[in-house]
């Protein structure tokens, strides 16, 4: 006898990260690879976290503390915002899970960008909710149309900005007057996972909403400029309302002991964190000439990665590419077919992939 599955589950696409390194090797026999998938810090963490994890290794067979003291102090010091708007998860991937089961019931609607991160309509489409997508507009979020989407069913909208897979950027001035429109029955979900990254100098600073007790959550990550991806860590900071009934949806010990001290000892390491938007800089620098020379469109980022436009069907590309030992995104699968996503890494990998991508286009 079969097991009953609900059909909203049986119709989810489970979400595809980049591929890994050694399953590529294993894949097609190679033994030096690059990856430039999964946007993370080619610096690797701080120093100071690294000597954390050794400082807390033995003493990993006790449970964490689920309230995060020290992780929470050092948060709060750093947001500038009281510790009860914290709330800590496993990535923040998994506050935005805790968001969906919290407030959303079978039926009800959110809103977001198309395309942006396929895990705001993974975890809708879990609740059973409706999602409206809204076209981005010259690549970014059409903020306009997305608090035209809203109805009365609707009970969440998801913003990431900088966007994933774009990493295009709304301003200050267009998030507020996005949230003159935004009735108190909506709550809307600021992603700003790659915010360390962010040089634009009308950058929206989502906190004096939170301040004003509206229905606002910010989305903070500790797997991208912090290098601490395989740790899992991320948080929320929301009006203590909602922050409080996410703590009562979320698992006793959801973020590990490990991942606790490495974050709290990264956050005092901010000079590891301009090294990395410094480093930043510079490749996304580079890819821009290189992408110019070899006559590619590509749209200007504001994070740790660029889709350009190979011109071409982007899977081949891809696949070309890997090849040649380099790990990069096929646009495909993220609503971009002709571009691929690559992460600004070193130099010497920078360097690495536009050889590879030279090579591929000139075939």
């Amino acid at each position: 006898m079969s097991l009953p599955i609900s059909e909203h589950i049986l119709a989810l696409r489970p979400y595809q990260p980049g591929k890994p390194i050694d399953e590529v090797k294993r894949e097609l026999g190679l033994t030096d690879v690059v990856k430039l998938a999964s946007n993370e810090n080619p610096l690797g963490p701080s120093p100071l976290a690294a000597e954390a994890i050794v400082a807390c290794a033995r003493g990993v067979s006790i449970y964490p503390d689920g309230n995060a003291p020290a992780l929470r102090a050092a948060v709060s010091e750093l947001v500038d915002m009281p510790p009860d708007t914290l709330v800590f998860g496993n990535g923040s991937d998994e506050i935005l899970h805790l968001l969906t089961m919290t407030f959303l019931q079978p039926g009800d609607e959110t809103v977001q960008a198309d395309p942006s991160f396929a895990m705001y309509e993974i975890y809708a489409a879990q609740a059973n909710a409706k999602i409206h997508r809204v076209p981005l507009t010259n690549y970014t979020h059409n903020l306009e149309a997305m608090v035209d989407a809203i109805t009365p069913g609707t009970r969440l909208v998801f913003i990431a900005n900088p966007n994933n897979p774009t990493g295009t950027l709304v301003t200050q001035s267009e998030v507020d007057r996005f949230m003159e429109r935004v009735p108190p029955h909506v709550l809307v979900v600021f992603d700003q996972a790659y915010d360390e990254y962010v040089g634009h100098p009308d950058k929206p600073d989502m906190r004096p909403y939170i301040r004003d007790d509206r229905s606002v959550i910010i989305l903070r990550t500790f797997s991208k400029a912090y290098g601490l991806a395989g740790l899992r860590v991320g948080y929320g900071i929301a009006p203590p309302r909602i922050a409080e009934l996410l703590n009562r949806v979320r698992s006793p010990f959801n973020v590990n002991l490990i991942g606790q001290a490495a974050a709290a000892a990264a956050i005092g390491d901010q000079d590891h964190i301009q090294r990395a938007v410094a480093l930043n800089v510079e490749g996304r620098d580079y890819y821009y000439r290189e992408f110019r020379r070899l006559g590619l469109e590509f749209i200007p980022s504001e994070a740790n990665f660029v889709m350009v436009d190979v011109q071409r069907n982007s899977k081949e590309v891809f696949e070309s590419l890997q090849r040649l030992g380099v790990i990069v995104r096929a646009g495909a699968g993220l609503g971009l077919p002709n571009h691929i996503r690559v992460t600004v890494g070193t130099m010497q990998e920078n360097e690495r992939f536009i050889a590879a991508l030279t090579a591929v286009l000139e075939k």
